[in-house]
């Protein structure tokens, strides 16, 4: 007999052998039909798998989380029986369940297209029918090669795993995939689903390895979940930021120009300058004092930080130049090191906030380039505080405060934080001092308390000089980037040998917190075009009110007296006297989705009113000019949304 402990800790016990879902069975058939799979001390376990030990166990049921994955890559398995019956030459990579749906990458003679997605779901619909029983088998090495001596792939993968480590394979059928699960048991549990696109991936993600085909699909429960899926990828497709920059001429792309370098349009320009202004403002109203370092520096520079080791092979290689090797750079902590160690410092100058609009390079992999949200120059305003020791907490939070300030202005919305760790048994990665990471690691999580703020801890993905704190947000495209950051260094005033006089007259070694305040430019406006749909807020929009005038012989006069007061208080307007007709004109200003439009007319002339009409909205609004100011610069300032 086993024991099962279920999660209200009670126990019953079962015979050995007995699968999750005869136990499910047991307790309700209507619990049985809902299950999906089960969590077994932890791991996920079908339920016609056999439980051959006492044993922590959960029951996954269709409206848990938790079956999603299960299904979706119970789905992928699906989709590569249905390829390898359409297309037997057809060998397999790996077919993951992944965040939304799954996908499957393979290699075939004949090329598969989108066109040819229609037939694969026929297929796949044909094998769930047949009510195929999905099984698990453990298998020895040699077993597995002689399994998949056809197929390179998957040899490949076998060759990687370790020696001793046990082999799976599950089984449908005359299909039969190298897997570790977790499955549904039959293919008829698998009804509700849609392939959804045809993209290329390299084989293990090396660009020198061949470019095989993948399909990305997306299971559900329902009919219903799946159509729901699909209304949000439309919507995130009228929101992704490369369709909307180029309809709304904020950004193009040009490989004249260099492959991830775009070009900002006067709309991009204009909405860049606005960041700008806010964050430089903002850093000011903050203590942050401003300066302007080198676009490059000298390798030497880098080495003395200890970037040139770590980061050398991501970036653009050095340019050597009259016995002088010189680097774009792809960060200015350095530069900002060396701005504090111009002159000497006293402990009463402490806080030290240093702050610089700056522009870095990158050289991301072309592949992973991605209009304005992953490219190989961007701007950013980085930060370095220069703090005693007990400044740390309060200049923490300090920035922690400006963050949330510029988020809610912004209108962004926080996913979650993410704490980065060290991992202590890498000491290649980061610099090697135990106490010095210790009490760096302990200080950031205190912080974090102190302010009530729930974070995740991500081991390994500290910077090697510190731990850091990542505010992370999502597209809404669901892209997870981090938008600030904020890191504590202990490491790099030691190796530039920066200090201050403390008030025992003594040389001491500040601490420096970096700061990134809100991503970068590029990927903020990104952000902000997808957040938005195009359609931004007064106080970002490119162009503010456009301004037509129904008659331009009888109503100029009052024109150009609005066009006097708008350009008095710099509020941004596009003046549409074109000889063309008024309702064309009315669907174009809209299509640019400028915030405010006026149409003046007879009647505005005589009564010297202001008929506005909002976009998005079909009620119009009759006000007198001064208040039409008014109510824009007041939008202006509240950032109103």
């Amino acid at each position: 007999m086993i024991k099962i402990t279920f999660p209200d800790n009670s126990v019953r016990e079962y015979e050995a052998t007995t699968t999750a879902g005869q136990i499910a069975a047991s307790i309700s058939p209507s619990l049985r039909k809902k299950c999906v799979a089960a969590k077994l001390d932890g791991e996920t376990y079908e339920l016609n798998r056999p439980i051959q030990a006492d044993a922590h166990l959960e029951l996954i049921t269709n409206d848990n989380e938790a079956a999603m994955p299960v299904l979706n890559h119970s789905t992928a398995h699906l989709m590569a029986q249905a390829i390898k019956r359409l297309y037997p030459d057809a060998k397999f990579g790996v077919g993951p369940a992944i965040e939304e749906g799954f996908y499957y990458d393979f290699d075939t003679e004949e090329k598969v297209t989108d066109e040819d997605l229609t037939k694969i779901e026929k297929m796949m619909s044909n094998i769930a029918s047949e009510a195929l029983e999905i099984t698990r088998k453990e298998i020895t090495r040699e077993e597995a090669k002689a399994l998949f001596v056809n197929d390179a792939y998957k040899l490949e993968l076998i060759e990687a795993i370790e020696e001793g480590e046990m082999i799976t394979v599950y089984e449908q059928g005359e299909f039969a995939d190298l897997c570790a699960g977790g499955h549904v048991t039959n293919t008829k549990e698998i009804k509700f689903f849609k392939l959804l696109t045809v993209a290329g991936a390299y084989w293990r993600g090396d660009s020198n390895n061949k470019m095989l085909t993948r399909i990305y699909g997306y299971a559900a429960f329902s009919q219903k979940d799946v159509a729901a899926y699909l209304e949000i990828l439309q919507e995130r497709k009228e929101r992704d930021h490369k369709k909307l920059g180029k309809e709304l001429e904020i950004f193009t792309l040009n490989p004249l120009s260099g492959l991830g370098f775009p070009i900002l349009l006067p709309n991009g320009a204009t909405i860049r300058k606005q960041i700008a202004r806010y964050v430089t403002e903002l850093e000011e109203d903050y203590g942050f004092q401003h300066v302007f370092t080198p676009v490059i520096g000298s390798v030497d520079l880098y080495k003395t930080s200890g970037h040139w080791e770590l980061y050398k092979e991501d970036n653009f290689p050095p340019i050597e130049l009259d016995h002088e090797a010189l680097f774009l750079r792809p960060m200015s902590c350095p530069h900002h090191m060396l701005v504090y160690g111009s002159k000497m410092r006293s402990y009463r100058d402490l806080p030290i906030r240093l702050a610089e609009e700056v522009i870095q390079h990158r050289y991301e992999a072309s592949g992973a380039l991605t209009g304005l949200e992953r490219v190989r120059a961007m701007t950013l305003t980085d930060a370095h505080l220069f703090v005693r020791p007990d400044q740390i907490k309060q200049e923490f939070a300090h920035c922690l405060k400006m963050i949330h300030q510029a988020v809610e202005d912004f209108g962004i919305e926080i996913a979650y934080y993410s704490l980065s760790l060290r991992d202590p048994e890498d000491k290649e990665k980061y610099h090697d001092d135990d106490a010095m990471w210790i009490k760096a690691e302990t200080m950031l999580a205190e912080v974090l308390d102190e302010n009530g703020i729930d974070y995740v801890p991500m081991t390994g993905e500290a910077a090697f000089y510190g731990p850091k704190l990542d505010i992370q947000i999502k597209t809404a495209l669901g892209h997870d980037l981090t938008l600030s950051t904020i890191q504590l260094d202990f490491l790099l005033p030691q190796r530039f040998e920066l200090s201050y006089i403390d008030e025992n007259g003594e040389k001491v070694t500040p601490v420096v917190i970096h700061r990134g305040f809100i991503s970068t430019y590029e990927r903020l406006l990104a952000y902000l075009i997808e957040l938005y749909k195009g359609a931004f807020p007064m106080w970002l929009a490119p162009t503010q009110v456009t301004i037509i005038p129904v008659n331009n012989n009888y109503h100029s006069e009052y024109v150009a007296e609005i066009v006097a007061r708008l350009k008095k208080h710099r509020i941004r307007f596009n003046l549409d006297d074109r000889e063309e007709k008024l309702g064309y004109k009315i669907r174009e200003s809209q299509t640019k989705k400028v915030p405010m439009l006026i149409v003046i007319g007879d009647k505005e002339v005589e009564s010297k009113t202001i008929n506005v009409r909002r976009y998005g909205q079909d009620d119009q609004q009759t006000l007198a000019l001064e208040e039409f100011v008014t109510t824009i610069l007041d939008e202006i300032a509240n950032k109103s949304r």
